[in-house]
């Protein structure tokens, strides 16, 4: 699928041009100066939706095309989760790159299908190395080959496309596993390992504890008259 993407060009900083319907965002790569742009919000949006960052976008400055383009970052605003800037790599067709491709877990278990559990699943995508012409949008995970508990699809597992290179995780590194579903001892003991502590019986028994002590050392202190008076006597005899 062709992705397009018009921007114009701004000479303003970010923040001047940042509005509901604008986006302020930059353009660099292959030696080429870094040029600063501007895109319409809504438009961006929906072109990430569909490309991603790892599908190959034909750029338009202004009317003017300018080769192709990755997103490579975007920034957020932390309170309305807005996007708040983007970054556009330039790539060279005739030079490896690298990029970020998603996973997508398709089919269904049988294991879990059958018997009930979970689907757990550590890696959700893969840094990899290819020509612009080789990369894809995205590598498909087959759940269907987890037909027991034991079964488990790695990153050695998956199946790349001609020309692509996983760099990471590991090859032996766990995309996903199917776990069976806890059983009535094992909630229970979960629950029971999660009950809160009782503070009040823990300070009930530390002043016990300092109350002992506290009448140990009472009787300690009245011996010692009677011992001192014991020898006391005992000099006495001697004299």
């Amino acid at each position: 699928m062709a992705f397009k993407l018009s921007v114009k060009e701004r000479t303003a900083k970010g923040a001047d041009v940042r509005t509901k319907t604008a986006i302020p965002g930059v353009v660099y790569g292959m030696g080429a100066p870094a040029a600063s742009v501007v895109l319409n919000y809504e438009e961006f949006a929906k072109l990430y939706a569909e490309a991603g960052e790892a599908s190959l976008i034909d750029l338009l400055l202004g009317d003017k095309a300018d080769g192709k383009v990755l997103i490579q970052d975007i920034q957020y605003d932390p309170v309305s989760d807005r996007m708040t800037h983007v970054d556009l790599r330039r790539i060279d067709m005739n030079k490896e790159m690298t990029a970020t491709v998603e996973l997508r877990f398709m089919g269904e278990s049988p294991v879990i299908k059958e018997q009930g559990g979970t689907l757990m699943h550590n890696i959700v995508s893969v840094e990899v190395k290819c020509l612009p012409k080789d990369l894809v949008s995205h590598i498909d995970v087959d759940l269907s080959s987890l037909k027991t508990f034991d079964d488990v699809v790695k990153v050695k597992d998956l199946h790349i496309p001609a020309g692509i290179v996983i760099t990471s995780p590991n090859a032996e590194d766990l995309v996903a596993k199917a776990t069976a579903a806890l059983t009535e001892e094992e909630i229970k003991a979960m629950e029971e390992a999660a009950k809160p502590v009782d503070l009040g019986k823990i300070e009930v028994a530390g002043k016990k504890k300092e109350e002992e002590g506290e009448e140990g050392a009472v009787a300690e202190g009245a011996a010692k008259p009677e011992a001192a008076v014991k020898t006391e006597e005992k000099k006495e005899e001697k004299k």
